[in-house]
């Protein structure tokens, strides 16, 4: 293993920078598709990230930033409720995660993999996916993600964004090295071109905008229905974190599980999550990007994820950056997110797949197939809805069913010795 632990602090910031620039296609794309501020997000990011090193002990190389799990609520859910109670609830969605840490702590992982096995977890990060499909294609065609208005003509809309699309898949299938690890900023940088050549790119705001600003920080507020409509949605990141933990365990050669713990590894997420609702950010989740990154240059060194956050934090405040961002048009996004949001429906499909789930079984294929149509369906049931509601009737058919019940249990071990 190479040892970075003792490179000069000029080393580790440039390697720090280096993670960010890895994390930074997607921490921004998830504020700007659901209306929050990106200056926010990478605030909120750069904090949470500094708050799960401080809870794990600084021992593993991870950095956290906006979760795309939960985009379709944000959506939904700030439609339905307004942004201030779509915080509250993302709010208790990180109290969800610390109290499922302090269940872990007190009664092991055992309960959590009975009651969240991969046939219900699959199909619910499928429907996280497939169910956002929609969003892509109509910012693809120049529409707003909800295709209620049409901002730039279709026809040129379109071009631009199969090119950017073409760009990412071009930059993560042929790329070299590090790279590789940043198809969504190529495609952006490239569609961010043909769209001024198109003249589809407002500046204005990039000149209002001040160097140095404040982020634009919102306070959240609580009701029972966007709470409730939140929790849920929880569940399939919890247990993507899990698998990241893993991940990252894997290419360092360190079982993250023992120690610092799950139970750290979840408190740190949960309380980075809550803190990012609180200033109006997005929900935290650990990057594989970053995982990814690490791998690549072998710098195992968690230090480094200190000056990524920092890094982060500091470019939250610089007003003009922020207004940048805000200026990409919504072809560019919509053409990368056609593949982004099928790469997720992707990651639940390995999850059944790796874990060999029979779908010949009754059981699972009621599970899989009522899942599925929910959450994609958009079926609603009281203050339930989409991934929230999908996510329950998982769990609840996965307990009632009879039948034998799938675990992850050796394949997880056999992923941790990969």
């Amino acid at each position: 293993m190479d040892d970075h632990t003792k490179d000069p602090v000029w080393k580790q910031a440039i390697a720090g920078s280096q993670m960010l620039l890895v994390a930074f296609g997607a921490l921004v794309l998830m504020p700007l598709i659901t209306g929050l501020d990106p200056n926010v997000a990478l605030f909120t990011a750069g904090l949470g990230t500094l708050i799960f090193h401080i809870v794990t002990g600084g021992q593993i190389p991870i950095f956290l930033a906006s979760s795309f799990a939960f985009i379709a609520p944000v959506i939904a859910s700030k439609g339905k409720f307004g942004l201030e109670e779509t915080l509250g609830g993302l709010m208790a969605a990180g109290i969800l995660y610390i109290l499922l840490s302090g269940a872990i702590r007190m009664r092991g992982t055992g309960f959590v993999t009975r009651l969240l096995p991969p046939v219900v977890i699959g199909p619910v990060i499928m429907v996280i996916g497939l169910g956002l499909a929609p969003v892509a294609v109509h910012m693809a065609s120049g529409r707003t993600g909800d295709g209620a208005v049409q901002l730039i003509p279709q026809d040129t809309a379109l071009w631009i964004a199969m090119i950017s699309l073409a760009v990412t898949i071009i930059a993560s299938v042929w790329s070299k090295g590090i790279f590789r690890l940043i198809p969504i900023m190529f495609g952006v940088v490239v569609g961010y071109i043909l769209s001024a050549f198109a003249g589809i790119v407002d500046t204005t705001p990039i000149q209002q905008a001040a160097w140095l600003a404040v982020p634009n920080f919102v306070a959240p507020a609580f009701s029972w229905g966007a709470i409730l409509f939140m929790i849920p949605v929880a569940i399939a990141p919890a247990i993507e974190h899990i698998g990241d933990v893993l991940a990252i365990g894997n290419v360092t050669r360190k079982n993250y599980l023992e120690k610092p713990g799950l139970h750290r590894t979840l408190l740190g997420d949960g309380l980075a999550t809550s803190a990012a609702a609180l200033l109006g950010g997005p929900p935290n989740t650990t990057y594989s990007e970053v995982t990814g990154a690490v791998m690549l240059t072998r710098n195992f060194n968690p230090k480094v994820m200190w000056w990524a956050a920092c890094t982060a934090i500091i470019l939250a405040f610089v007003g003009k950056f922020g207004a940048v961002l805000q200026t990409i048009p919504v072809p560019v996004m919509g053409g990368i997110l056609c593949l982004l949001f099928g790469s997720i429906a992707v990651v639940g499909m390995s999850t059944l797949i790796r874990h060999q789930v029979d779908l010949s079984q009754a059981r699972n294929l009621v599970i899989v197939g009522v899942t599925l149509v929910f959450g994609i369906g958009g079926m609603v049931l009281g203050h339930l809805e989409g991934i929230a509601l999908c996510a329950v009737a998982a769990i609840i058919l996965n307990l009632i069913l009879p039948g034998s019940r799938e675990a992850w249990g050796k394949a997880i071990y056999e992923h941790k010795e990969d």
